[in-house]
């Protein structure tokens, strides 16, 4: 029977479903593609049913169980004597064995004919088991190393098989400029640049924001930043070998010097995934074992900015959201490296903007391009400071402008100076608290009085890692085991209180995607009163709190009873709050 009409007998398809995937199976065919004309995996791909749902069906037809790899005790000892080229090629794994029987996962249920040459080559039967394709490739990356099969290639110096392969899914925008070096050479190796885009092609696929190539001294190690935490990427061995390569490969996309190995460079790569357009931001660093490398991959078709959508309390974005319509002044954002303080500025401007309002920003660098705004990319080499560009701005006849941070007492006097003749100045800074921001700016050199008649705002941001909605548990809190400043009696009132367990949707992390929680503070009246008289940040935060401010450990709490992340979580980004 056909797959078509298994689907449709098993009530996962209508007719007029089918008919029309039959439809599109035709135009595929007659458009040359010969990769997904069944209609099964068409169904899959316009979203009709799921994966699993169509496996299970056929394999129910066809006699073949249905298994959840993540759950199932594989047995990886199997590994050392199956024919890996079918691991790769035919994207078939062994799974289990009973006697003289072998248990193979497969995901195209129709396609048994590498299972036969499996039982011919270990002269054992072969029984097929069916899974999804995408747990069968996280299976082979955890246990042949992510580009295994590019490597295996390069061993065996097949280059040719290796250019043709798919993984260039990830494409370079842009033309290289190469040179007759050795290292330029090894680097142009089909094999390598398809490893490279391996890496890549994972990072985009699993939301990585950084990739870290460290140089150790027992070869390479490669590390993806997954919602703010840092996770080792499995790897063979063998990457060891083409270790120069990879680097010069990395080296020449970014158009640096590949040999410089004694200064760090930095760089850009333009790549374009699915027709969405990837920028990373490509730093070496000279180590004592070689170089290191940290991309930052920015993907401008996945970013939507929407104050909205942020994660803020209602009462905390009514405030901000009244706050940024101001006429005059200044609001900052305050949090480290990463905290998603240029989000929400640029989510705060999309928000505000219209053909009425003049929007110039000053940026290093320039992360995303928003389409009505006009932006700067300083150049500190050539002189081009965020302090010289905001002069030059001020005479373009802005109405609001956006200094990417507060580094100096120029920039800072600058920034109050475009508050002091009515323009509304966003911009961030380094401080641990809200509080702190009034203080720093005093110690850069600001005279108080101009700090306390010009920051109409401050917000503190951190960012939490969200809860996966498949897989987080309800449990019973043990007061024993929670920080002091943890809300008891408010927990008692909550709902249900949830933590991570870790399943297929989120990679078995228990986590996926992250939300902000905020603290901000409003500069009333007694509180330009205590900056202009040089009031601590602790002073400061005092009377704020006493004005009813939530702190940033405060809001975490809130998420967590409200079901959207964990103890956990909030401790590892938070400070627990002082007693006043």
């Amino acid at each position: 029977m056909e797959t078509g009409d298994i689907l449709l007998h098993s009530g996962l398809l209508t007719e007029e479903q089918l008919n029309e995937l039959r439809i599109s199976q035709k135009d595929e065919m007659r458009h040359g593609n010969r990769e997904s004309v069944r209609i099964d995996q068409i169904a899959v791909q316009k979203g009709y049913i799921s994966e699993e749902n169509a496996l299970t069906s056929i394999g129910e037809e066809l006699g073949i169980g249905f298994i959840d790899l993540p759950e199932y005790p594989v047995n990886l000892e199997l590994l050392k004597e199956f024919p890996v080229r079918f691991v790769h090629r035919e994207r078939i794994f062994p799974v289990g064995r009973y006697e003289d029987t072998l248990v193979v996962a497969t995901c195209d249920p129709l396609n048994l004919y590498p299972l036969d040459e499996v039982a011919s080559i270990t002269g054992m039967h072969v029984q097929p088991v069916l899974a999804l394709k995408s747990e069968i490739e996280k299976l082979i990356k955890n246990n042949l190393g992510i580009g295994s099969e590019t490597l295996d290639g390069l061993t065996a110096q097949a280059q040719k098989e290796a250019g043709q392969s798919g993984s260039d899914a990830v494409e370079l925008i842009g033309d290289l400029e190469l040179d007759n070096s050795e290292l330029s050479q090894q680097a142009q190796e089909p094999s390598v640049i398809r490893l490279v885009n391996e890496i890549f092609l994972e990072a985009i696929e699993s939301r990585t924001s950084d990739i870290h190539i460290e140089t150790e001294s027992d070869g390479l190690s490669i590390r993806f930043r997954i919602d703010g935490v840092l996770h080792v990427q499995n790897f063979p061995a063998e990457i060891n070998r083409f270790q120069s390569a990879i680097i010069s490969r990395l080296k020449i996309m970014s158009k640096l010097n590949i040999a410089e190995r004694r200064l760090p460079q930095d760089g850009r790569i333009q790549l374009k995934y699915s027709g969405r357009e990837i920028d990373v931001r490509v730093s070496v660093i000279p180590m004592i074992h070689g170089e290191g490398i940290v991309m930052r991959l920015l993907d401008k078709g996945a970013m939507e900015f929407s104050l909205r959508g942020l994660g803020m309390n209602p009462v905390i974005y009514e405030q901000f959201s009244n706050l940024i319509r101001l006429p005059h002044g200044i609001i900052l954002v305050t949090g480290p490296t990463g905290s998603g303080k240029t989000t929400t500025l640029y989510s705060a401007l999309t928000e505000i903007k219209d053909a009425a309002t003049k929007i110039i920003t000053t940026e290093d660098p320039v992360e995303y391009r928003l389409s009505g705004i006009s932006q700067i990319q300083v150049h500190t080499k050539i002189g081009l400071t965020f302090a010289a560009s905001l002069r030059s701005i001020l005479r373009h006849d802005p109405d609001i402008v956006l200094v990417g941070e507060i580094r100096d007492l120029e920039t800072a006097e600058n920034a109050v100076q475009a508050a002091l003749t009515g323009h509304l100045v966003f911009s961030t800074l380094h401080t641990n608290d809200a509080a702190g921001a009034y203080t720093r700016l005093t110690d850069m050199g600001v005279e108080p009085f101009l700090v306390s008649s010009c920051v109409e705002t401050v917000m503190a941001q951190r960012l939490v890692r969200n809860l996966c909605p498949h897989c987080k548990e309800a449990y019973e809190l043990d007061p024993a085991e929670l920080p002091p400043d943890f809300p008891i009696k408010e927990a008692a009132l909550a709902s249900t209180v949830y933590r991570p367990v870790g399943c297929r949707e989120c990679r078995q992390v228990g986590y996926r995607g992250r939300s902000g929680i905020y603290e901000l503070l409003t500069t009333s009246n007694p509180i330009r009163e205590m900056t202009g008289k040089r009031a601590t940040a602790w002073e400061i935060k005092k009377a704020a709190l006493g004005e009813g401010m939530t702190t940033l450990r405060m809001d975490g709490w809130r998420k967590v009873l409200a079901g959207e992340t964990s103890v956990d979580e909030v401790v590892r980004v938070t400070k627990q709050d002082e007693h006043f």
